[in-house]
């Protein structure tokens, strides 16, 4: 009854367990063993029922210590009559599993080896067997004389690893004949489930052996609980099933601690943590953990979250320490997740927390300008103050002073906004260059322009722009535009066109300018020629092309703007003039027919030429020497191989203006940033989508080479299935490289290994996507592993991100049960993460080959010398030299738990302990199988090292 007192105490005891999993947490956590029943050390009656009455004794002797216990004895085998069996049943108490899933229990016992009791007839044994029962109730008082007839479930039969005569087992005289000699042990552990009634007895029966049942402890893991990446996890019993079954526990994230995101970028708020418990207690297999929250930075490792102190902040949350604020910011509170601006500071939307106040610019200094007419160039130089920022732009302000008087007075009126025939090239708003080009003045009139100093911060101030301003006027006044431009004829080489005089002449016209240029082509490749009159006749062009328009006049005051853009196409090849004289009579046509054919064959071939030496003027001489007419082949240029790289940009790409550009989602990353998806429409073309590539200003000069040297390489394909440049932004900021758009996205993106095939998939192919014969490696020992489990899902249930997590913790999958110990092994070292560590497809076949030809080499529980001898499968070799003793292998291989059991039985050299095997294992204490198979590989190794030559045995 004491026994059953002991084992209802609820008594916790720490022990070492292993595990065959490959994962293993950052902190070494031991298992705890809460016992459910335990006789060592009992010297008072224990009281178990036996069957038949005397066929198991209970007497105290002394155990292998030289300690008094109490055991039970059964041996009947030597006085039975020849031919009768024996059949002893003894049963433990009612023992309450107390949410114990699965049930260990730890036998020490000694038997007498039959040769020694002079039985003959094949009656005598040398094991006995172990059973147990569940019940959710003790027995009654009526099941008590049967309870050996009752439904067991049998564990094991249990063998002795050494049987012991009679001199040295125990003192050979009548059954209770006083205390016992020392006994000589055997340490047994089995393990039994899975349970889920109250409670549970156990049994052993006896058939002919003559043993002593010296202590029995039944025990269940649990693993404790445990504090780690700023989550608790409560003590968590293990798993019924055993083996490689893990059961799942939930962790709290610590105070001012969140959830790690989910998947790719996920906010805050995700799955709580898991740890994941094993049959023996052991936690493993970690999925997410917790990190502080803004404001918050770690403190005891990764044990709490603790506040940011006064003048530091965390503005995301993660497990990064807090930082000193910003320059011209301060947090006058703790846990600040940013540092707020001091008085005149700001930050834009744009800025992140860790960037410093700026505030807004100083006014532009030292304004001049240039007048050509009625055209004036502005300039001035940059602010004294830039506010600490790079973004920093100019706004032109214009002010006409002149011209109107206010009613009935006849005093000149105030300042007003400038009409709206003035215009600014680039831009009026958002310029980025310290210079604009004023057009449209009328002259003699006075104006005030006004340049703004602004950032990305001007707009939160309350105060105004800081702006500097000059007084301008005109004396000379040039035409006004042309106000129309129209077609008179059209072949397929040439258009005329004509146009009326300016609206304002402003004085004689000497001649107009018209400048034309093909639409399919950079409208900078333009050409000009120049009409004394308001007719003229463009020749050399292309048939079927459509080609832009635009005229200005000149005066002595110079050239006037010019007009709108005006549009016409050429005629087709074969078709004839508009214009060609309708009176003209059938007979004359049909005489001259052969002689228009000859005409239009040659307009023809001078067209090809004039069109192939008009495209060839874009080139420079270089690209010229590298191009081989007749072949069918054209060569590109390498911008980088131009003195001036500028040049290559100029002649391969075509400059759009940005107001023509329309910004709007992001749609992907290229090697330079965020790309965009736009609209571009320049005037008089359709709108077309494209997609934007921009490089903000603040790169390195050689960063925008580069950048705009991509462009240029892009620029020189035409070809239906290569993307297409549709323009550069290079005289303002950002730079911009527009293409087309590809609506469906990167081909190569579109093409990749979907989610499914994660599990299969190596890290180098999760991470880059990188395939390899290596990554296929990987692949085949996960195949590998799904058939010895017979087609378990790799990696369970678990989601594919708790995998990735997994994988990059170095979680590997554990054997499946009845897997060779060295087919495990060649699993593992396909998985290693160096994938330049893994083996080659014909190493592996060699591997297999050799495990056919030994047969025995497919056992489960095989000796050390199973595991194939190549050195691919080989792991990293222990520094042998520097180990002095069996003690310090043990420590360097992780078993120095049993050093004591090695210096006890006399194991102090390396030539000692290369002799062990598996049946040496339990007599040394060592039970848990996967102690013994870390051992047995560690014993091969051992041995491979002591074959060598020049090895010196210690």
């Amino acid at each position: 009854m004491a026994a059953e007192g002991a084992a209802r105490s609820g008594s916790r005891v720490v022990g070492m367990v292993s595990s065959l999993w490959v994962l293993g947490l950052a902190s070494s956590v031991l298992a705890l063993e809460e016992v459910l029943l335990d006789t060592t050390g009992e010297t008072s009656e224990i009281g178990w029922l036996t069957y038949p009455p005397g066929g198991w004794d209970e007497v105290s002797v002394l155990d292998d210590q030289r300690r008094l216990t109490r055991t039970f004895e059964a041996c009947h085998v030597a006085g039975a009559p020849p031919g009768t069996g024996q059949d002893n049943w003894l049963q433990t108490h009612f023992v309450e599993r107390r949410g114990a899933q699965r049930a260990h229990i730890r036998l020490h016992f000694s038997v007498r080896a039959c040769a020694s009791l002079g039985v003959a007839g094949g009656t005598c044994r040398e094991t006995f067997t172990l059973y147990y029962r569940q019940a959710e109730e003790p027995d009654g008082p009526d099941g008590i004389s049967s309870w050996h007839l009752k439904r067991w479930t049998k564990v094991d039969t249990i063998a002795a690893d050494e049987s012991f005569p009679a001199s040295s087992a125990w003192a050979v005289g009548p059954r209770g004949a006083g205390q016992r000699a020392g006994l000589q042990l055997n340490v047994k552990e089995r393990s039994f489930g899975p349970l889920t009634q109250r409670g549970f007895y156990v049994a052993f029966q006896d058939t002919g052996a003559c043993l002593a049942l010296v202590a029995v402890k039944l025990f269940s893991y649990t693993c404790p609980s445990v504090l780690r990446a700023f989550a608790s996890f409560p003590e968590t019993q293990a798993s019924g099933a055993g083996g490689a079954s893990l059961v799942a526990a939930v962790g709290t994230c610590v105070a001012h601690a969140e959830p790690e995101e989910d998947g790719a970028g996920g906010q805050a708020g995700g799955s709580p943590p898991r740890l994941h418990c094993n049959g023996e207690g052991k936690w493993m297999v970690a999925v997410g953990g917790c990190r502080c929250q803004p404001g918050h930075q770690p403190a005891r490792g990764d044990k709490a979250c603790q506040a940011c102190p006064e003048g530091s902040y965390k503005a995301v949350a993660g497990n990064a320490p807090c930082l000193p604020c910003p320059a011209r910011s301060h947090a006058p509170n703790p846990a600040a997740p940013v540092c707020p601006c001091l008085e005149g500071y700001y930050r834009a939307s744009s800025d992140t927390p860790e960037a410093p106040c700026t505030g807004p610019p100083s006014a532009p200094r030292e304004l001049w300008f240039e007048v050509q007419g009625s055209v004036l160039m502005l300039h001035w130089r940059l602010p004294q103050e830039l506010g600490g920022r790079g973004d920093l732009l100019f706004n032109v302000v214009c002010k006409e002073c002149g011209g109107h008087q206010e009613p009935g007075t006849g005093i000149p009126g105030a300042c007003r906004r400038c009409r709206d025939e003035v215009h600014f090239d680039p831009r009026q708003r958002g310029l980025t260059e310290s210079r604009v080009l004023v057009g449209g003045l009328r002259a003699h009139v006075p104006y005030i322009l006004e340049v703004q100093a602004v950032n990305g911060v001007s707009e939160l101030s309350p105060d105004p722009p800081q702006a500097a301003a000059i007084n301008v006027s005109t004396s000379h006044a040039v035409p006004s535009a042309v106000p129309a431009l129209h077609q008179v004829s059209r072949a397929s080489n040439s258009i005329t066109v004509s146009w009326p005089q300016p609206d304002q002449t402003n004085g004689n016209i000497l001649d107009y300018q018209l400048r034309y240029y093909d639409q399919a082509e950079d409208e900078s490749h333009s050409f000009t020629l120049t009409s004394e009159t308001n007719t003229a006749t463009v020749t050399q062009l292309s048939p079927g092309h459509i080609y832009g328009f635009q005229v200005r006049a000149r005066t002595a005051a110079g050239h006037g703007p010019y007009g709108g853009k005006v549009y016409f196409q050429t005629l087709p090849q074969g078709e004839l003039s508009t214009q060609l004289p309708e009176r003209l009579s059938l007979v004359i046509g049909s005489i001259l027919g052969a002689l228009a054919f000859l005409l239009l064959a040659a307009i023809t071939v001078l067209a090809v030429v004039f069109r192939r030496k008009r495209r060839g003027t874009g080139y420079t001489e270089q690209l010229q020497q590298y191009s081989s007419p007749g072949l069918g082949v054209k060569y590109y240029i390498d911008p980088s191989t131009y003195e001036d790289p500028c040049q290559a940009i100029r002649e391969f790409t075509r400059e759009v203006d940005p107001v023509y550009i329309k910004i709007e989602e992001v749609i992907g990353a290229g090697s330079f940033g965020e790309v965009r998806r736009g609209r571009l429409q320049p005037r008089g073309r359709r709108e077309q989508a494209v997609a934007i590539q921009a490089l903000w200003a603040g790169g390195a000069e050689s960063l925008q080479m580069t950048f705009l040297g991509q462009a240029a390489v892009l620029g020189q394909f035409q070809h239906p299935n290569i993307l297409r440049l549709e323009g550069v932004v290079t005289k303002s900021r950002p730079l911009m490289v527009l293409t087309e758009l590809m609506e469906l996205g990167p081909l190569d993106s579109f093409l990749r290994g979907p989610s499914c095939m994660l599990r299969w998939a190596a890290p180098e192919v999760i991470a880059h996507g990188k395939h390899t014969t290596s990554s296929d490696v990987w692949s085949f020992g996960i195949v590998m592993w799904e058939v010895m489990s017979y087609g378990e899902r790799p990696y369970w249930d678990m989601s594919d991100q708790e995998v990735l997590n997994a994988i990059e913790q170095e979680f590997r999958l554990p054997p499946p049960p009845g897997c060779p110990p060295g087919l495990h092994l060649l699993m593992l070292d396909t998985w290693q993460k160096d994938r330049t560590q893994r083996p080659h497809f014909d190493q592996l076949v060699a591997a297999f080959d050799k495990m056919i030809r030994k047969p025995d080499t497919l056992q489960a529980d095989g000796g050390p010398g199973d595991r194939p001898s190549q050195a691919l499968l080989n792991p990293v070799a222990l520094d042998f030299p520097s180990l002095d003793s069996p003690q310090a292998w043990l420590s360097a291989i992780g078993l120095e738990c049993y050093q004591d059991n090695f210096t006890k039985f006399g194991l102090c050299t390396f030539s000692d302990v290369a002799q062990l095997s598996l049946e040496d294992l339990p007599a040394l204490g060592i039970t848990l199988a996967g102690h013994q198979k870390k051992l047995l590989h560690n014993i091969q190794l051992l041995q491979q090292h002591l074959a060598r030559p020049g090895s010196v045995q210690v």
